[in-house]
Order: structure tokens, then C-alpha cells, then sequence
């Protein structure tokens, strides 16, 4: 009889473990690379989040190769989520993608970049127009009105790069700031570095570069080191690398994002729409300039 009772109490743990496993749903995560410390913060405040509400958390690296973006959406369809959070490695690359899970009938949220088309619940991001402007101003305030500028401009057909691109220009429009070339270098820290080594060769007299993220400008810091000058660099994401940069005196500024928050807050506004409440279709989430 002992023997019997301890094995209907097993039997009993294991069914409650398999209720407790088959309540908890699952979400979905597509980042357009974890080879970047900006999205891979943003993935932990997902997790971090998702484990808080009770949710199991898919994270798919998407390489910043829009045919892997398509074919982790794919993946994900069969596999009973119940929401996907999307980075997207390209605004307009990504509306096939979206528009799988749209057929699918699962609902989409867009973290940090948005989507030319296809259907998104909500779009949570900083306000990148706003950051480009800031870091034009900053700019304009440590070097002068007149200052020579380089801008190191993102992926290109990423809405954030043409969003900081957009607000940047805003600010040299608006001033007597001489913008002497801007080139995409990719948001990566070694297209960064050889970017700027062929700017600085071709515009000796540059006196400032705004890099629309904290990897090129770090990539930027490099070639300018190297070549002697001194060229005021402000960067944009708030990563750690680049604020331990900003302290050391190394970049002038940075123009914080928090991407952990991003992360959190696509977490909490999809628990949100999937029990029913009314979602904004925009969520801004607050910049800051953090320099020494």
C-alpha cells in the first residue's frame, strides 16, 4: 500500500507539472543580430520580463540576413506562439516576413525598427528623429556653429537609421554647420573604423562625427586615434561599451537609448494585448545624452 500511495503521488506532481507547463504560453522574439551588445541588452529586459509574467521566450537570431529573418517567421508559425516581437533587419525586407505571421493570425509587435508594411499591433521604440536631432545640437554646442561635420550613417533601409539620419540633417539644416560627407558603415564597429580612416584621408579638416550607433562610433574612435586629430565623435544607443567610452573622455557624447526597457515594454504590451486591452499602436521610450 505504501508503495502504491507513493506512486499515485508522483503521478499527481507530474500532472501538475505538465498543467503548470501547458498553462504557461509562449512568446516569440526575432532579433536582427545578438552580435550587437545594443540588442542583446534588448533581449535580456525580454526575458527578464517574460519570466516575471509567466511566459516562455523564443529568441531567433535573424544574422542581419533578411532570408534568415523569413525563415525564423516561418519556423515560428508552427510553433504555437502566441505573439512574435520582431526587430526587424530591414523595414522593408521584413513586410514578407510579417505578412507570414499576418497570415498565420499571429499577432506582430516591432521593437526599435519599424516596418514599411504588413500588420503591427504596436511599434515600441525611441524616438529616433528626436536623437539625431540631439546629437546635432550637442554638436553644434561643443564645437560651434560652424563646426565641420562627418555623419556615419546605419544599415541602409533600417528605419532607424533613416529616422537619426532625418533629425541629424535637421539640426545641419538648421544651422551653419558644414556637413562635409556622410556613408553608411553598416552600424558595425569595423566598417566603422575603415569608413572613417577613408573620411578623415579625404576630409582632413572634419571637427566632429555624429555615428548613428555606438558600434561605428567606436570603430570611428579608432581611426581618428590613429590618425592624431582631434575630431569630437558622438555616438547614439547608450550601449556599455559606450559609456564606459564617454567616461574615459574617449566620445563626447551618446545619445541613450534603453534598450533593455524596449525589450520589457514589447513583453508587457503583448501579456497586455493578448488578454484583451487596448494597446497604443506607437509606445515612445525616453532618450537622454549622457556625456562626460
Amino acid at each position: 500500500m505504501k508503495k502504491l500511495a507513493t506512486l499515485i503521488s508522483a503521478a499527481v506532481i507530474s500532472a501538475s507539472f505538465s498543467t503548470t507547463a501547458a498553462a504557461q504560453e509562449t512568446l516569440a522574439m526575432v532579433v536582427s543580430t545578438l552580435n550587437n551588445p545594443f540588442f542583446v541588452t534588448m533581449k535580456d529586459g525580454a526575458e527578464a520580463k517574460a519570466k516575471e509574467l509567466g511566459y516562455n521566450l523564443i529568441v531567433l537570431d535573424s544574422q542581419n540576413d533578411p532570408s534568415k529573418e523569413l525563415s525564423n517567421i516561418e519556423d515560428l508559425t508552427v510553433r504555437g506562439v502566441k505573439a512574435i516581437l520582431i526587430n526587424p533587419t530591414d523595414s522593408d525586407a521584413v513586410s514578407n516576413a510579417i505578412r507570414m505571421a499576418n497570415r498565420s493570425k499571429i499577432p506582430v509587435l516591432t521593437l526599435d525598427r519599424g516596418a514599411s508594411r504588413g500588420e503591427v499591433v504596436s511599434h515600441i521604440a525611441s524616438d529616433n528623429v528626436a536623437g539625431g536631432e540631439m546629437a546635432g545640437k550637442f554638436i553644434m554646442e561643443k564645437v560651434g556653429e560652424k563646426a565641420r561635420v562627418i555623419q556615419l550613417e546605419g544599415i541602409a533601409g533600417t528605419s532607424a537609421a533613416r529616422e537619426r539620419g532625418q533629425g541629424f540633417m535637421q539640426a545641419v539644416d538648421g544651422s551653419e554647420m558644414e556637413l562635409l560627407a556622410s556613408q553608411p558603415a553598416d552600424f558595425d564597429r569595423t566598417k566603422g573604423l575603415n569608413v572613417m580612416e577613408n573620411m578623415l584621408a579625404a576630409n582632413p579638416d572634419v571637427q566632429a562625427v555624429f555615428a548613428q550607433n555606438d558600434e561605428m562610433a567606436l570603430g570611428a574612435l579608432r581611426a581618428v586615434q590613429a590618425s592624431g586629430k582631434d575630431v569630437l565623435i558622438v555616438g547614439f544607443d547608450g550601449t556599455e561599451d559606450g559609456i564606459a567610452a564617454v567616461k574615459r573622455g574617449k566620445l563626447g557624447a551618446t545619445i541613450a537609448q534603453q534598450p533593455d526597457l524596449i525589450g520589457a515594454l514589447g513583453i508587457e504590451t503583448a501579456d497586455k494585448m493578448l488578454k484583451g486591452e487596448k494597446v497604443e499602436a506607437n509606445i515612445p521610450v525616453p532618450l537622454k545624452v549622457i556625456s562626460e
